[in-house]
């Protein structure tokens, strides 16, 4: 994927208990600057248990990880949590704390002064949707379970961590909350570039969120190492495949974006308009420019099969979308896709 050295590197890394039960076999992996690299797989697949070797929590039977170079098996392991968050389904929250306290535990625990740690809180709060004024001096239990899992992020991020390893963390929210708080974490994760590890056995939360996805099989194998695209439009033969499942195409819709080339010009007094149309049209348009493609469908079906118009970034309407305009933003997704047979090679080298 990059030139660049990795942020974590997984070297034939491997995990067998005492029992004989190999949960990781001969990984190897690498996780890039700025990514959102997605684990998924059935249970039993070794993804939680790959996340969990990053940072110590589960030591390894042979191989090395490597967090910005370093071998981690040198490195002492309380202090390598400290600069790596991590984030669990059930949040972990100290209930005796307030939420200030909970997010500001990792810069105490470093050093931070007290008016640096206040001020991180409430840049953290708010970049998680909480109003630091209302939510810093409230306890766990009086939060809903969205936003307990909004402070769980906060707190993870306080240190400014390299790395941030996340395990099922919105697997606890309802669909409703947890569609949002996916939308809301890919913001963050886009405005912050932190590096994110993220586990789950939702194909469609990996390729909503993932930069790339690893597709791991019971016992531990890598499977399959693709971006989102490539993963639902070429699956490997077998388990990926079976995996992903029959419903690719409409899982494409959700990760596609709007581009202008798929739009048509807009009519003007019976005309193709040859640019845009009047800002006074644009509080019409139900679509922007990047809105996602299954956004786009559902616009499609509420005018029962009209085109829709789409604006662009300065609110003025700039094309129309029409069905035929829908399929081939699909085929532009797919259209520079490798051979299955490169991307099958490529599988463990990213």
């Amino acid at each position: 994927m990059s030139s660049a050295e990795p942020v974590i590197r997984f070297e034939r890394a491997r995990k067998e208990y005492p029992d004989g039960t190999v949960a990781v076999r001969e990984l190897d992996l690498e996780v890039y600057e700025h990514e959102m690299l997605v684990l998924v797989g059935p249970s039993g697949c070794g993804k939680s248990t790959t996340l969990r070797m990053a940072n110590r929590l589960v030591e390894l039977t042979s191989g090395r990880v490597l967090v910005k170079g370093e071998d981690i098996a040198l490195s002492d392991p309380v202090a390598l949590r400290r600069r790596i968050g991590y984030v669990i389904q059930n949040v972990g929250l100290f209930p005796h704390r307030t939420v200030g306290q909970n997010v500001g535990t990792v810069p105490a625990l470093l050093g931070w002064d007290a008016r640096r740690t206040r001020d991180r809180t409430a840049e953290l709060l708010e970049l998680v949707g909480l109003e630091p004024g209302v939510y810093s001096q409230r306890y766990p239990h009086q939060l809903s379970g969205g936003e307990r899992q909004r402070v769980g992020v906060a707190r993870a991020l306080a240190a400014d961590p390299p790395v941030l390893l996340m395990d099922e963390p919105f697997g606890s929210v309802d669909p409703a909350g947890r569609r949002r708080l996916q939308q809301e974490f890919w913001r963050i994760q886009r405005e912050l570039g932190t590096t994110v590890m993220l586990v789950t056995h939702d194909i469609d939360e990996a390729v909503r969120l993932g930069d790339r996805i690893a597709v791991f099989s019971r016992g531990g194998k890598l499977e399959q190492l693709a971006d989102a695209v490539t993963l639902l439009a070429r699956p490997a033969p077998g388990m990926v495949t079976d995996f992903v499942g029959a419903g690719r195409a409409v899982r494409l819709l959700a990760i596609g974006e709007l581009a202008i080339g798929d739009l048509e010009s807009v009519p003007d007094g019976g005309s193709p308009s040859a640019g845009p149309v009047a800002p006074r049209l644009a509080p019409e348009a139900p679509l922007r420019l990047g809105s996602r493609l299954d956004d786009a469908f559902a616009a499609l079906a509420a005018s029962g099969g009209q085109a829709a118009p789409v604006s662009g970034d300065g609110g003025a309407v700039v094309g129309q979308l029409t069905p035929d305009g829908l399929l081939a933003a699909l085929r532009r997704m797919t259209a520079q896709l490798p051979d299955l047979a490169d991307d099958t090679a490529a599988r463990t080298t990213g």
